[in-house]
């Protein structure tokens, strides 16, 4: 399963250093095999978007393009989606 995470990585943020971990030991927990990548606001697309199974809001704004993490949050209401939203 691909999931990603759409927000700007800052190593600073708590929150950001573990979510990938936090998914990753959900998943094995599940049994599911997820790989998760970070996806920065800037680059947000259909096209991208289209490619992953489930989508992960990510905490701490403001975002490098608020424009980009409201099309994703879209994308998911318009494509019945899953998405996680911190």
């Amino acid at each position: 399963m691909r999931i990603a995470i759409i927000g700007d990585y800052n190593p600073e943020f708590e929150s950001h250093r573990v979510t990938v971990p936090s998914i990753a030991l959900a998943a094995a927990s599940a049994r599911i095999d997820a790989n998760v990548e970070w996806l920065p606001t800037t680059k947000v697309s259909e096209k991208i978007l289209s490619s992953y199974e489930g989508l992960w809001a990510a905490s701490g704004s403001p975002y490098h393009s608020m424009d980009g993490m409201l099309r994703a949050i879209r994308f998911t209401r318009e494509r019945l989606r899953p998405m996680v939203a911190t």
